[in-house]
């Protein structure tokens, strides 16, 4: 007699242990979130304790009879674990409990699905639950392991089986090789962005804590932002303006989790690997969070594994708004460069200073050598004075009773050199006082 898997269904009954030995225990409620994001209605929550996870059904055999009750019980279509599950123990599970199992893998590549909306989203989806389905073929099907037989159903010898897992192989290749074209066309807008010194910007962060909210008060992009885990999945990057800095490009990416599956890692690297080649980084912080410092180590663990953990970055702690008399404001280290914005993305329209104190910090970061005092200009200088003023680098002008015209000027000094480069003019002749220039010799 063989097993064939029910229908999936959104009745939940969700199962979390507490195991000694493992190296990370995952929180409940942040496990009930994702389930809630994935369009699950949890009716219970079976929690225990184990010295270690039994090798047939992860659970002992006491939680197999409660577990088995409360599906029962509540008529539930789906338990999910909040553990990562071998093969062996879904596929005894749901022959026991005569439902579908998902682990918490399974769980965070089903929200992953639902959320894209790009093709290259889409792709990275599908490249992981290849991958995932790739050791999890046989599950319930028990039969797909003989092979075919009668008129027309004779092949080279293969099983159903085997022949699926060809199958899947070649479809996990050929996303491989599109996923490298992505990467391709990424690392080429990055050499594009280098060669033009536009500085790029990465919002980084645990999952729901702000990050597509803060890039829509920046850009007004209209990013997709939902109270939700993993309300953002597909990348957007968009050009802002910064003060000192000019053009920049920031980009939102999807959040970080504790215990985020590698495999999730490996298919999003095309995506990550933004993040991991930025100027600098905007590690994105729930302030209001319990677990707030244990989300940042997360993060950071995530950051590490992408090699971005030694890039320059900025903490945005947001959310203040849930924090009683927090005001907007930067922190500091004892050099004077900043180091965390205190900030609500949320009110940002209504108080702006939110935003202009993250735009500041970031000026500062990203800033080169700023180049601040008058220079003088002869009659001769008017395209030079032109490019100041297209540059917005002029803060006042005046004229001395000789006709030389005195500019007070505000700009990165790798700016102004290429503009005196490009006009042919010390900047040693531009800081005399103007008897001591000769001005005819220059125009020459």
């Amino acid at each position: 007699m063989f097993f064939d898997r029910p229908d999936s269904g959104e009745l939940a009954v969700l199962v979390h242990l507490e195991i000694p030995q493992s190296a990370e225990s995952d929180d409940p409620r942040e496990f009930e979130e994702l389930v809630l994001s994935a369009g699950g209605d949890p009716v219970e929550l079976l929690s225990g304790q184990r010295s270690a996870p039994h090798p047939k059904y992860f659970i002992g055999t006491g939680k197999l009879e409660e577990l088995q009750a409360l599906v029962q019980q509540h008529q539930a279509e789906l338990v999910i674990f909040n553990h990562e599950l071998s093969p062996s123990q879904e596929r005894n599970l749901e022959k026991a409990l005569e439902c579908r199992v998902l682990d918490r893998t399974g769980l965070i590549l089903d929200i992953f699905a639902q959320r894209a909306r790009t093709h290259e989203g889409k792709l990275q989806v599908e490249l992981a639950q290849l991958e995932h389905m790739s050791t999890r073929l046989i599950r319930g099907w028990t039969h797909l392991e003989r092979q075919k037989g009668g008129i027309g159903l004779r092949g080279p010898g293969e099983t159903q089986l085997e022949t699926d897992r060809r199958l899947l192989r070649a479809r996990i290749k050929t996303i491989g090789k599109r996923l490298e074209k992505v990467r391709k066309q990424r690392e080429q807008g990055r050499r594009a962005r280098n060669r033009a010194d536009i500085p790029t910007v990465s919002l980084v962060g645990y999952t729901n804590a702000g990050k597509s909210t803060l890039f829509n008060a920046i850009t007004d992009a209209g990013v997709f932002a939902q109270d939700q885990l993993f309300a953002t999945l597909d990348p957007t990057m968009r050009r802002i303006g910064l003060p000192d800095v000019g053009p920049a490009v920031l980009a939102d990416t999807v959040g970080f989790i504790s215990n985020l599956p590698h495999r999730l890692v490996e298919s999003f690297r095309a995506t990550l690997e933004e993040a991991s080649s930025s100027d600098l980084l905007l590690h994105v912080i729930d302030a209001a969070d319990d677990e707030r410092q244990r989300n940042i180590e997360q993060v950071n663990l995530v950051l590490e594994e992408i090699d971005a953990h030694e890039l320059p970055c900025l903490m945005v702690y947001n959310k203040i708004d849930l924090l009683s008399d927090m005001a907007p404001r930067i922190d500091r280290d004892d050099q004077g460069r900043p180091v965390a914005v205190w900030l609500s993305a949320k009110n940002a329209a209504d108080n702006p200073v939110n935003i202009s104190l993250l735009f500041q910090a970031l000026a500062e970061l990203l800033a080169e050598d700023i180049f601040q005092q008058s220079v003088y200009l002869g009659a001769a200088m008017g395209s030079l004075r032109a490019r100041l003023y297209r540059h917005n680098a002029v803060l006042n002008e005046s004229y001395t009773p000789d006709g030389i015209c005195e500019l007070e000027i505000r700009i990165p000094e790798a700016d102004l050199k290429r503009m005196l480069s490009a006009e042919n003019i010390a900047l040693d002749d531009l800081l005399k006082q103007p008897e001591q220039t000769d001005y005819q010799q220059l125009a020459v």
